[in-house]
């Protein structure tokens, strides 16, 4: 895909998306109107200055130092990313503004012997010279192996794979799934290892980046003093910020590596703009209008970064990221964002007794065209497993033995009104292989999705998958100091570990199998991987029970 063509016209619908917002708010001022402009999404048409293309022989330096991505895998297409960057720490990357073609391949071999589809995409100064290549048409269930072209310049080749046919009955599916990786709290060996696992795809379920400054100097990955460039030993507020936040994540090797691996299946959670921000409303008190800028910056870079497909482009501060896959009739992934649409958190965020605010029927988490687009396509569907990937706690979780408990407000339990409605939705659906997965807390958890939750013996009508953080949190441990209280006020928590590390899922048409893989340090390389534990949950008969 090259990225469209401005439509001309006085009307821009990214403008109108973000006078929806600041009209309300009354930000009607000539900068606010400047700020609208910077962030419309389409590219200025011929005759502009930034028409002007950059001859590619002209590039005098590796501009793939980011490496590669796939994702959001389709019967007959995927999704391929590249950005060029000879210069990754600097804010134009080491690019004029002028546009540059790219070449792509696609193979069905590592050598590129029997290449089955070539293109041309167009790298964008707009966008900061990232390419999104909708690849296709492809066979279905064929693994592939695709590469970019710049000048003399060819990029590391990827792998990745379209999803089966439609109407299908795939036998098998397995996926890693991974979330929250702050680049000063420790390395990414659990990547290095994600990248030699045989996968069908990864989820990553948020927090890619962290917005707060890098800690260069007493962070797990310390700097000679002065090495670090300033920009990232400051908070991400705007677009250049977020551009080179994601520079320096993506130059990790282990990142790369298992971006060249497998293909990806995104979502956000807070920490890709800022943290515990629900809908408009941010953590801080700075004016809502401030914020919306700042949230526009932070979704245009993220799309930027990501392996995502034309629907999911940004228009000002909003970006429509749920969105379904399928892998023919065995599993359909309802992706949800659980952040942009909220109600605020209730008693001001944290861990709180629950009480009418926070019960108010009224209240949402996703958003009310969210939750119809979510069990209306529970309705329609006929895969085996319906798998939502997600980003916070689903499940009840007490802090406590003693009631009345606290619970966190900035998960589902701080939005029950909004859980039930799904779970009575899914019910209503006929939804009986339930799989919520969730990242954020950065532990492992394997929890029993109850219908009521208030009782221990209330019918079991799904999985939650909670996977643990790559490095955000630092080492952590295996049984965390409050490990006995969750285990005894959560009788449905059947696993708990706090170690750094990811998960793997495997789907097949009799059970599914979840391995909780961790690693014993993050805080310095070269940690081996171990499976702490794995369970299965049979089709048909929800539950976790030892693998």
């Amino acid at each position: 895909m090259t990225t469209p063509e401005l439509r001309r016209t006085p009307h821009h619908p990214e403008l109108r998306a973000v006078a929806r917002h600041i009209g309300r708010r009354r930000f009607l001022t000539v900068t606010g109107a400047a700020a609208a402009l910077a962030f419309a999404v389409n590219v200025p048409g011929a005759g502009t200055a930034a028409a002007a293309e950059l001859d590619p022989a002209r590039i005098t330096d590796d501009p793939f130092t980011l490496g590669v991505a796939s994702g959001d895998p389709h019967p007959d297409s995927v999704l391929l990313w590249t950005r060029l960057a000879p210069v990754p720490y600097q804010a134009d990357g080491g690019l004029p503004a002028r546009r540059v073609t790219v070449d792509w391949e696609i193979a069905l071999d590592e050598r590129f012997r029997r290449v089955v589809r070539r293109g041309r995409a167009t790298a964008h100064p707009e966008f900061h010279h990232t390419v999104h290549v909708e690849a296709g048409p492809l066979a279905p269930g064929q693994v592939y192996h695709y590469r970019f072209r710049a000048g003399r310049f060819v990029s590391p080749a990827g792998r990745t794979r379209t999803a089966p046919a439609t109407r299908s009955r795939a036998a098998g599916l397995t996926f890693g799934v991974v979330s929250c990786q702050r680049y000063d709290q420790g390395y990414w060996t659990a990547y290095r290892h994600l990248a030699e696992e045989d996968l069908d795809v990864v989820l990553h379920l948020g927090d890619y980046l962290y917005e707060y400054a890098v800690n260069d100097v007493a962070g797990a990955r310390a700097y000679p003093a002065g090495t670090l460039p300033e920009v990232f030993r400051r908070e991400t507020v705007t677009l250049e910020d977020y551009r080179l936040r994601y520079a320096l994540y993506k130059t990790d090797p282990d990142l790369r590596a298992a971006h060249a691996a497998h293909p990806f299946v995104v979502t956000w959670d807070d920490h890709e703009t800022e943290n515990n921000y629900s809908g408009d409303t941010p953590e801080n008190s700075v004016p809502p209008e401030e914020f919306l800028l700042r949230r526009a910056a932070a979704y245009r870079a993220y799309w930027e970064n990501m392996p995502l497909r034309r629907p999911q482009l940004p228009a000002g501060p909003d970006l429509k990221l749920y969105r379904r896959l399928h892998w023919g009739r065995l599993a359909q992934f309802d992706v949800l964002d659980t952040r942009q649409y909220r109600s605020d958190q209730a008693y001001g965020d944290g861990w709180q007794y629950p009480g009418p605010e926070s019960e108010d029927p009224s209240r949402t988490l996703t958003g009310d065209a969210q939750e119809r687009w979510l069990l209306g396509g529970w309705r329609r569907s006929d895969a085996l497993w319906n798998v939502v990937p997600q980003q916070v706690t689903f499940s009840q979780r007490f802090n406590s033995t003693t009631a009345p408990s606290k619970v966190s407000m900035d998960s589902w339990d701080g939005y029950p009104a909004s859980r039930e409605r799904v779970l009575a939705g899914a019910q209503a659906a006929g939804v009986d292989n339930l799989m919520v997965l969730t990242g954020d807390v950065h532990v492992h958890y394997g929890f029993d999705i109850k219908r009521d939750f208030s009782d221990p013996d209330s019918k079991t009508v799904g999985t939650e998958i909670v996977t643990t953080s790559v490095s955000s949190g630092g080492n952590g441990s295996a049984k965390p100091a409050n490990w006995e209280t969750y285990t005894a006020a959560n009788p449905h928590l059947r696993f708990y570990n706090g170690l750094r590390g990811y998960t793997t899922v495997s789907l097949g048409r009799e059970l599914a199998r979840a391995d909780f893989k961790t690693v014993s340090h993050v805080t310095t390389q070269g940690a081996p991987l171990t499976t702490a534990a794995s369970f299965v949950t049979e089709a048909g008969q929800p539950g976790l029970k030892p693998a």
